[in-house]
């Protein structure tokens, strides 16, 4: 498969349907593994907090080992197949821990340790397979399409997640909703090993030092005093992600627990101002491809602060709408710019390793500062319930979106160096 200015119809294809897959498995984990926890083992912050973190860095380092994997072998289609393959079992065995929800210290150990299992192996398929895979077949001058890709899967995903997986669990409850999902993934991996291809310009890249000497240059943080411009990117995204994952892990139980709402409608609401959000991946991949990154980055702040105001200050249902779609829209147009920008800043011979760069800004960071943080504002302030099981526990209350707000707000202060940087370089990547 050749590095073309034209991506061929079935490349986009095999592109939409492995990512989108990925995507819904991820969507799994970020929101409905979070109501699986309140529901079946205890309604604590806390739980997350550590399901988090502790995946955050499981993930950062499955996505350098597999990175460099592929890497040194010249291949991402191993990765997505297998990764995919053992995903899917790994979602089926989550679902097994609600067998413990007797048990609040068990369950919560139980849960931590089987989404840090499926994490394993999501990042092989997506973070170390898919996402390098992506950069491999495309040319420089159309990543803004794929940047647009990028980050309309996510958003599609939650979407379909929202509006359908929420209801599905309303009916056929976790377990058997958990075994769906994951034999429909084990099918698509299947149909992965025919229809991916790797692109015939990748190269086996192997430090002569051998594996592990390859494992550990990635965690020479020095190499970005080479290139400022990407360290200030990186750390955009490490700011912005903080405020984001202050309240994201929690905002569809804020939506079911805090504002009564049933777990299929609580779906449908966030869906729904979703769908409204998801033209700014059009405009955003039309300024993405005129190299329009730091004005689209100051945009996205923007209506990220003024949609977490509007959710921060009523718990109506019109302001928590709009609140919602002005967050999509600020976080589509946030991650298109950064994903494509980053893209072109990886040094030649390691994109696959350096996707874990990413995941340390983007993932790590945020997750083990930015949901503490959300749920210790829940844990002072939240709203009192009750799960199925009797156990107590709190919700967040609309006051975090507020918390939330300021901090994304200084997010226009890395961005400011960033395009500094960017501007002492001369050329835009």
């Amino acid at each position: 498969m050749e590095k073309q200015d034209k991506i061929k119809p079935s490349t986009w294809a095999v592109m939409l349907m492995t990512g989108l897959v990925g995507q819904l498995c991820w969507n799994i984990e970020n929101q409905w593994f979070n109501t699986f926890v309140y529901a079946k083992i205890a309604p604590d912050p806390n739980i997350i907090s550590w399901m988090v973190a502790a995946t955050a860095v499981t993930q950062v380092i499955s996505t350098v080992f597999f990175g460099t994997l592929s890497d040194r072998m010249g291949k991402r289609k191993f990765n997505i197949v297998w990764g995919y393959f053992i995903w899917g079992i790994t979602i089926i065995l989550f679902g097994t821990t609600q067998f413990l929800s007797g048990n609040k210290a068990l369950g919560a150990t139980a849960v931590i340790a089987a989404d840090c299992l499926m994490t394993v192996f999501g990042c092989m398929g997506y973070d170390a397979g898919f996402n390098p895979w992506t950069t491999d077949i495309s040319a420089k001058t159309k990543r803004g399409a794929i940047g647009a890709m990028c980050a309309l899967l996510p958003v599609v995903a939650t979407i379909l997640g929202s509006l359908i997986f929420g209801n599905i669990i309303e009916k056929i409850d976790y377990m058997l909703f958990f075994t769906a999902i994951g034999i429909s993934v084990i099918l698509l991996s299947l149909l992965m090993m025919i229809t991916v291809k790797d692109s015939e310009e990748l190269k086996a890249v192997a430090d002569p030092g051998g594996f592990w000497r390859q494992f550990g240059k990635f965690f020479n943080f020095g190499v970005l005093k080479e290139n400022p411009q990407l360290k200030w990117v990186l750390i955009v995204f490490s700011t912005y992600f903080i405020g984001f994952q202050m309240y994201f892990s929690h905002l569809t139980n804020y939506l079911i627990y805090s504002l009564g709402n049933p777990t299929g409608k609580a779906g449908v609401i966030f869906g729904v101002s979703l769908i409204f959000a998801t033209p700014a991946t059009i405009i955003g991949a039309k300024m993405i491809d005129k190299k329009k990154y730091y004005p689209m980055m100051y945009f996205s702040v923007a209506a990220t602060v003024i949609g977490l105001v509007c959710a921060g200050v009523s718990k109506k249902f019109i302001p928590t709408v709009i609140g919602l779609f002005g967050i999509g829209v600020g976080y589509m147009s946030i991650f298109q710019t950064l994903m494509v920008l980053l893209k072109n800043l990886y040094p030649r011979g390691a994109k696959g390793q350096y996707e874990g760069l990413r995941c340390v800004f983007y993932v790590c960071i945020p997750m083990c500062i930015g949901t503490p943080i959300g749920s210790a504002i829940i844990n002072s302030t939240g709203v009192e319930m009750v799960n199925e099981y009797g156990v107590a526990g709190h919700a967040a209350n609309n006051n975090i979106f507020l918390w939330a707000a300021a901090w994304i707000a200084l997010t226009i202060i890395p961005i400011y160096f960033a395009d500094r940087s960017q501007r002492a370089e001369g050329e835009m990547p």
